[in-house]
C-alpha cells in the first residue's frame, strides 16, 4: 500500500479514536455513574463541559474532512501515481491533523491556541490542495 493509503486508514483510525476516547468516555463515564441517561445526549443540543464540546466539534472536522482527502486517495489509487511529494504531503497532513485534534481537545481555546489550531487545520488544507494539483498535473 502506498503512503497516502496508509495514511487514509490513519486519519479513519485517529477518527475513531477521538470519538471513543473523549466523546465515549465522557458519556459513558456519565451514564454509568447515574449522571446522565442515554437518551439525554441530543445531537441538536450538545451540553457538557467545555472539553466535551471541543471533543464533538474536532471529531466532526474529522468526519467533515476524511471524505476530502479520501477523494484525493481515491485518485491517487486509480491513477496508479506514486510520488515521494504525494507521500511527504500525507504525512505532514496526518501529523497536523492529530496536532489538530489535541490541541482542540486538550486546551482552552485562548486567541493563541485557536490560533494555533488554525494553523494545524490550515496545514491540512495546504497539504490536501497540493495534493490534489499534483495529483491532476501528474494525470494530465
Amino acid at each position: 500500500m502506498s503512503t497516502p493509503v496508509w495514511v487514509l486508514l490513519a486519519f479513519a483510525g485517529w477518527t475513531i479514536a477521538l470519538l471513543v476516547g473523549s466523546i465515549g468516555v465522557y458519556r459513558w463515564h456519565h451514564i454509568l455513574t447515574g449522571r446522565r441517561e442515554v437518551k439525554s445526549f441530543r445531537a441538536d443540543e450538545v451540553t457538557g463541559d467545555d472539553w466535551y464540546k471541543r471533543a464533538m466539534r474536532a471529531h466532526a472536522n474529522c468526519i467533515e474532512n476524511l471524505p476530502v482527502y479520501g477523494a484525493i486517495v481515491l485518485v491517487i489509487v486509480v491513477a496508479d501515481i506514486q510520488s515521494p511529494t504525494l507521500d511527504t504531503l500525507a504525512l505532514v497532513l496526518t501529523g497536523a491533523r492529530v496536532v489538530h485534534s489535541i490541541v482542540h481537545v486538550a486546551f482552552e481555546q485562548t486567541n493563541f491556541m485557536a490560533t494555533l489550531r488554525f494553523l494545524f487545520f490550515f496545514t491540512q488544507l495546504v497539504c490536501m490542495a497540493w495534493m490534489g494539483i499534483d495529483v491532476t498535473m501528474q494525470i494530465l
